[in-house]
C-alpha cells in the first residue's frame, strides 16, 4: 500500500514539473479518491460562468474571475490508479497522536484584520447591509519536505465529512483544501445544494444542538438568498433543515434543497446565480460583492469560489473552496473568513477565523510518505 502511494506521490511531483494539470479528490462518504490529468492540449480558460453549460471536466473558480484569475476547466484525458487512504499504518497512528489537540490560537486580533473588522461593522450598523463575509489569509514559510500528496491523504482521513482536494495547473498554481460545503452536486434529475452558515466547535466531538440567534439569522440570510436563486430560474425544490453538520473540528447550520433540472445543460447558469453565496459574500448580493472588492484589502484569488467535477450527463459534485491553502515554491497561504452581523463582536469572529485555520494548519506539520 505504502509503496503504491510513494508512487502516485513522485507521479504527482512529476505533473507539477512538467505543468501538467491535475486533480485528486475525495467526495465525503467515499473511501477512495480519484486521479485525473489532462496531458493533451491547454486546460480552458473561461470569464463568464455561462461559457460552463455543457461542459465537462474539473473546474477551478475564483471569488472575482478576472484576467489573472479566470475560471479554469481541467478536461482530463488520463485517470491514475486510485489512491487508497483507508489502511491505517504506524505512522499513521504516530500523526494522529500528533495531531489530537494541536491547537495554537492568537487570541488578540491583528491591527489590520481589526481596522476591517470595524469598516465592515460600521457598514452593518448602518443597516447598509444585511451580512457581510470577512475573510483572511496567514502565510507561513514552507518547510524543505512539505508533501502535499501526505497532507492530502491526512486530511482524507481525519476530515471524513468533507470534500478533499489536491489540484494543479499553470494559471491557478498548486490549491489543497478541505470544504464541507456543497454549491452543487447530483445528476439525472436529482440535484442539491445546501445552505451553510453560523459556526460552533464541536462539544466533546458531538453537534452541538443550542444554536444563539446570531448564528441561526445567519444561516436563515443564507437559505432565503438560495431559495431566491433557485426560483429565479423557476427551480421549486425541497427543504430539510436547518440542523447541526460536521466540518471539521466545527459544526455548522446546515438546509438541504434537492430539485430537479429541466435542462442539465444549463449548469453554468446555475452556478452564476448562486456564485457567490451570502455564506462566502453577504446580502444584498452585488453591493456586499463590490464592498468586499474594496475594503476587504487583499485578493482571494481561488478562496471561496468553487471547484469540482462537472459533468451534465453523468455526475456532478462541486464545493465552495473553503479551509484551503495555496502551495508556492517557499510558502503556504491559508485563507478563512466569517459571517458578520450587525450584532457581531471583534473577538468572538477573529477567534472563529483561527478556529477555521486551524483545520489545515494542524496538517501542515505532517512527515512525508516515506519509502
Amino acid at each position: 500500500m505504502i509503496d503504491e502511494e510513494i508512487s502516485n506521490l513522485t507521479t504527482i511531483d512529476a505533473f507539477i514539473q512538467r505543468k501538467q494539470p491535475f486533480a485528486v479528490y475525495r467526495i465525503p462518504g467515499e473511501k477512495v479518491p480519484r486521479l485525473l490529468t489532462q496531458a493533451e492540449g491547454a486546460v480552458r480558460l473561461i470569464y463568464d460562468l455561462k461559457e460552463l453549460n455543457g461542459q465537462r471536466g474539473f473546474v477551478i473558480a475564483p471569488f472575482q474571475v478576472s484576467e489573472s484569475c479566470p475560471v479554469v476547466l481541467i478536461q482530463p484525458d488520463q485517470w491514475g490508479q486510485p489512491l487508497s487512504v483507508d489502511d491505517d499504518t504506524e505512522e499513521d497512528r504516530k500523526v494522529a497522536l500528533r495531531l489530537q489537540g494541536q491547537e495554537s490560537f492568537l487570541t488578540s486580533s491583528t491591527e489590520e484584520y481589526a481596522a476591517c473588522f470595524h469598516t465592515f461593522i460600521n457598514a452593518l450598523r448602518d443597516r447598509t447591509f444585511d451580512k457581510l463575509v470577512l475573510s483572511r489569509h496567514l502565510t507561513v514559510d514552507k518547510v524543505a519536505d512539505f508533501s502535499p500528496l501526505s497532507i492530502f491523504r491526512a486530511a482524507c482521513k481525519r476530515y471524513i465529512h468533507s470534500y478533499i482536494y489536491l489540484c494543479y495547473t499553470p494559471q491557478t498554481g498548486i490549491w489543497l483544501g478541505s470544504t464541507p460545503e456543497i454549491i452543487l452536486s447530483g445528476e439525472e434529475d436529482e440535484w442539491h445544494t445546501v445552505a451553510l452558515a453560523g459556526t460552533q466547535p464541536l462539544q466533546d466531538g458531538r453537534l452541538p444542538q443550542v444554536w444563539d440567534e446570531k448564528n441561526r439569522k445567519e444561516q436563515d440570510y443564507v437559505a432565503s438568498y438560495i431559495r431566491r436563486q433557485l426560483l429565479s430560474l423557476d427551480i421549486h425544490a425541497t427543504e430539510n433543515g436547518p440542523y447541526p453538520a460536521y466540518a471539521g473540528a466545527l459544526s455548522h447550520l446546515k438546509t438541504d434543497f434537492r430539485f430537479a433540472l429541466k435542462d442539465n445543460k444549463g449548469l453554468g447558469d446555475l452556478l452564476k446565480v448562486l456564485h457567490p453565496t451570502p455564506a462566502v459574500c453577504g446580502l444584498p448580493k452585488e453591493e456586499a460583492y463590490q464592498f468586499i472588492l474594496q475594503n476587504e484589502g487583499y485578493d482571494r484569488r481561488y478562496y471561496s469560489g468553487f471547484i469540482g467535477w462537472l459533468d451534465p450527463e453523468g455526475r456532478t459534485d462541486i464545493y465552495v473552496n473553503l479551509r484551503c491553502m495555496h502551495i508556492e515554491d517557499k510558502q503556504l497561504t491559508l485563507y478563512a473568513g466569517g459571517g458578520l452581523l450587525a450584532s457581531s463582536e471583534l473577538n468572538d469572529e477573529w477567534l472563529e477565523t483561527e478556529k477555521k485555520l486551524q483545520t489545515i494548519k494542524r496538517l501542515i506539520a505532517v512527515p512525508p510518505l516515506k519509502s
